[in-house]
C-alpha cells in the first residue's frame, strides 16, 4: 500500500511539474556517428540549423541541461557546445531569457581561407579515393547548397 501511495504522490508531482515548466523546445536533428568527435558533431549541427533556418533568430537555443538530455551525452559536452558558439557569435546569452539564436555571425577573415582550404583539400581526397566524377561532386554540392536555403518566409520576417 505505501508503494502505491508512493506511486500516486510521484505520477501527481511530476504531472505537476511538466505542466509548470513546459516549454516548446525545438532541437535541432543530429545522428551521432562513431569516431567523431561529438561536440564537433553537435557544433556543426548546430550551425547547419542556424544556416538553414531550423532555428530562427530571437529563437531561444536548448539548455545545456536539455542538450545533455535528448543527445544522451555528458552535460560538461553540452556546455562546451554552448560556451563554442556563443564565443563564434552563433548564440547570444540574454540575462533572464536564457540563450537565444544570434543573427547569423559575418564571416571573420580567415574563414573562406580556412573553407577553401582544408575542407575542400578533404573532399577532393576522398571523392578520388572513391574515383568520384568531378560532376558527381560539383552535383552533389549543388543538392546540398539547396537543402540549406533559407525559406521565403525565413527571410522576410
Amino acid at each position: 500500500m505505501v508503494a502505491g501511495g508512493r506511486e500516486r504522490n510521484r505520477a501527481r508531482v511530476d504531472s505537476g511539474s511538466y505542466l509548470c515548466h513546459s516549454t516548446d523546445m525545438t532541437l535541432f536533428r543530429l545522428n551521432l556517428r562513431p569516431g567523431e568527435s561529438i561536440f564537433d558533431q553537435l557544433v556543426f549541427a548546430a550551425k547547419k540549423a542556424f544556416v538553414s533556418g531550423e532555428l530562427q533568430t530571437g529563437q531561444a537555443f536548448p539548455s545545456v541541461r536539455t542538450l545533455a538530455a535528448e543527445f544522451k551525452i555528458h552535460p560538461n559536452t553540452a556546455h562546451k557546445v554552448v560556451q563554442h558558439l556563443i564565443q563564434e557569435r552563433w548564440l547570444e546569452a540574454r540575462p533572464g531569457i536564457g540563450t537565444v539564436v544570434a543573427e547569423i555571425p559575418e564571416p571573420r577573415p580567415g574563414d573562406r581561407k580556412r573553407l577553401l582550404g582544408r575542407e575542400v583539400e578533404q573532399l577532393v581526397v576522398e571523392a578520388k579515393r572513391l574515383e568520384l566524377d568531378i560532376g558527381d561532386v560539383l552535383q552533389a554540392i549543388e543538392d546540398q547548397w539547396a537543402k540549406l536555403e533559407i525559406p521565403q518566409e525565413v527571410i522576410r520576417k
